[in-house]
């Protein structure tokens, strides 16, 4: 008898273990240290926070996230993963209140969250991470990109490595973007953006990397 995929870990998406595994791999890559201060914005039910949990230091994790019942969902796969005990902050928030964890992160993350949200919202994250990260600091994020440029407005197909192409669309979920509109969106902020682009994502999302600048 084949055992179903628990409800939560299908609703974030599937590829549970390949996808928690990709975006912990890719930080381990970018220097990542257990001793860092860690933000995962939009961490869902910890498809990746689980693995960050067991490698940083105790208490060095911060998950925030929109929806109450996959952080409930998330605090029960750390009980499954034996980490509950390494003091995670988890917290329930939908406007970017990150200060409310009253610490600098050096390392952030929000996997598959701006290809999720609008324009303004993605702003509105941005100016929050510019307030918490450290100088120095970087804050990684993925996105459905756009390659025709932002006066493109038809869906976009975006291969899979599954072989059945996904839609985006510029004005309704799931969101691409110009990969340019980021830059556009970090002026007047601390924050220098560098488009990173293929990072060996399953479903086409390409990643984003956002530097503090030194005090």
């Amino acid at each position: 008898m084949i055992e179903e995929e628990p409800t939560h870990r299908a609703r974030a998406g599937g590829l549970w273990d390949e996808i928690g595994r990709l975006q912990f791999e890719f930080l381990i890559g970018q220097g990542l240290k257990p001793h860092h201060q860690f933000l995962d914005v939009g961490c869902g039910p910890l498809r990746g926070g689980v693995h960050f949990v067991r490698f940083l230091d105790v208490g060095n994790y911060c998950g925030v996230d929109a929806n109450q019942e996959m952080l409930a969902a998330g605090r029960a796969e750390l009980a499954l993963a034996s980490v509950d005990d390494r003091s995670p902050d988890l917290r329930c928030d939908a406007t970017f209140e990150l200060g409310s964890f009253e610490r600098l992160f050096d390392f952030g993350l929000a996997q598959s969250v701006f290809t999720h949200l609008p324009l303004n919202s993605i702003m509105r994250c941005l100016v929050a991470v510019s307030r918490v990260l450290v100088p120095g600091g970087r804050f990684y994020a993925t996105f459905f990109e756009n390659p025709y440029g932002r006066l493109h407005l038809a869906p976009v197909l975006q291969p899979r490595t599954d072989g059945q192409p996904q839609q985006t669309y510029p004005d309704r979920d799931p969101y691409h973007y110009d990969a340019r509109v980021f830059a556009w969106a970090c002026e007047g902020t601390d924050l220098e953006v560098t488009v990173l682009g293929d990072w060996a994502h399953p479903r086409n999302q390409k990643m984003l990397l956002f530097t503090k600048e030194d005090a």
